[in-house]
């Protein structure tokens, strides 16, 4: 494999890709697989955040739906993505890969809170950083906590590992005739409502020029090809 053209990521997973085959919860085998991807990715000399979902656990939004109140709703799925956080680390470890989580919402039995300039120096000592609990406040999603810790540790894209092989016009899964884009601007997500993230966080994406990578995280190895410039995603960026 190439090397990457970046120093440093953020790679942001959603927590369904956690459950792997299952219907909920965390899938030790396919935590274990994502692991030995961003070990591969790691190997390579690259500095990398992590953020995770928490929907394979509980959804804040879906709490709120079905008439929970949206502040305690969205706190409950902050926890989920420390559960997640921790079962990524543990397989991380197991690899022999030093990892350490942040968590927005402090909880110093099971992790650290989110310090940047700790977080800077993990990565400096060569760790894998996860950030958890998103930004610690309802209504944000950890998309949006993805963005800003990427903002935030200046990094130089924000990866986004999906059940999905980047971002299309329509949905793929109930239009055979969707296009993918093999680049789009931030402008377009936006007023397209292309749904790859939430508004916010691709406005700070726009506003910190982090260019967003959408790519399948479940085809084995795509990281690394996504990485190396050959794996097929969808690149949202400046004036695409």
């Amino acid at each position: 494999m190439s090397s990457p053209k970046f120093k440093r990521i953020l790679l942001k997973l959603s927590g369904e890709v956690l459950m792997g085959s299952q219907q909920f919860g965390i899938d030790p085998g396919t935590v274990a697989a994502l692991a030995q991807e961003v070990k591969a990715a790691k190997d390579t000399g690259l500095e990398i955040c992590l953020v995770i979902g928490g929907g394979n656990i509980f959804r804040g939004m879906a709490g709120a739906a079905k008439g929970m109140d949206r502040a305690q709703a969205d706190y409950m799925g902050m926890l989920a993505t420390v559960m997640n956080a921790l079962a990524m680390q543990n397989a991380l470890e197991q690899l022999g890969v030093p990892t350490r989580v942040q968590s927005a919402i402090e909880m110093d039995k099971v992790c650290e809170p989110v310090i940047r300039r700790r977080a800077e120096r993990h990565l400096e000592k060569g760790r894998v950083v996860i950030f958890a609990a998103g930004v610690g406040e309802p209504y944000f999603t950890t998309d949006s906590g993805a963005a800003l810790r990427a903002a935030e540790m200046q990094c130089d894209a924000l990866l986004k590992g999906t059940s999905v092989d980047g971002i299309y016009d329509c949905d793929p899964k109930t239009n055979p005739d969707a296009k993918r884009y093999d680049t789009v601007d931030y402008g377009t997500v936006l007023a397209k409502n292309l749904k790859v993230m939430d508004a916010s966080a691709v406005a700070l994406c726009r506003d910190n020029a982090i260019p967003i990578i959408v790519f399948s995280i479940r085809e084995k190895g795509n990281l690394a090809r996504v990485l190396a410039g050959q794996g097929t995603q969808t690149t949202v960026q400046k004036g695409a």
